[in-house]
């Protein structure tokens, strides 16, 4: 088992939720940290930890990036942070996994399956080791208690309670 250390200039944790049940909206978080300790002959054996900063979030707009830290969606004052540990890594495909663990939003704990893709390693030009994976998968928001919602007058809610997770990660080797 090794410790791999995230790249954050090159690791992106972001999100999309439908809008007016026709569009939908993207974002990500600015400052997360995790730990990764990688059994790189075998992926099963590796362990994985994600703390996001929930105020950190940026959907590009400033009052909607404050409303989703009230206490309508995140509580970001009471719940500053958001978690992910992994339990459990099975191998489906080729390079393709499922990584299963308990993600923590507002206090509220909930087992979460992420679809993963290893997309590699190699030596960077500074002399490092890195390691690539893409992971995506999807919660309803109101298991954790993001409930708020408005009625649209056409019928619908102004947001959807399905969010899409995409997490683009690089990592050089301790």
């Amino acid at each position: 088992m090794t410790q791999w250390n995230i790249d954050l200039s090159h690791s992106t944790v972001g999100f999309s939720v439908r809008h007016m049940v026709f569009a939908k909206v993207n974002g990500h978080f600015n400052a997360w940290t995790g730990k990764l300790d990688l059994d790189v002959e075998d992926f099963t054996k590796s362990k994985v930890e994600i703390s996001i900063d929930v105020n950190s979030i940026d959907t590009r707009e400033e009052k909607r990036d404050g409303h989703l830290k009230s206490p309508d969606f995140f509580d970001a004052a009471s719940h500053p942070t958001m978690t992910f540990k992994g339990m459990k890594i099975e191998k489906t495909s080729g390079e393709e996994y499922k990584l299963s663990g308990d993600l923590t939003i507002r206090g509220t704990t909930r087992p979460v399956s992420l679809d993963v893709e290893y997309g590699g390693r190699g030596k960077d030009p500074w002399g490092g080791e890195r390691i690539g994976f893409h992971a995506k998968g999807s919660v309803n928001r109101t298991d954790f208690g993001l409930k708020w919602n408005q009625a649209l007058e056409a019928g619908g809610v102004l947001v959807g309670e399905k969010v899409e997770i995409s997490i683009d990660l690089e990592a050089v080797k301790a």
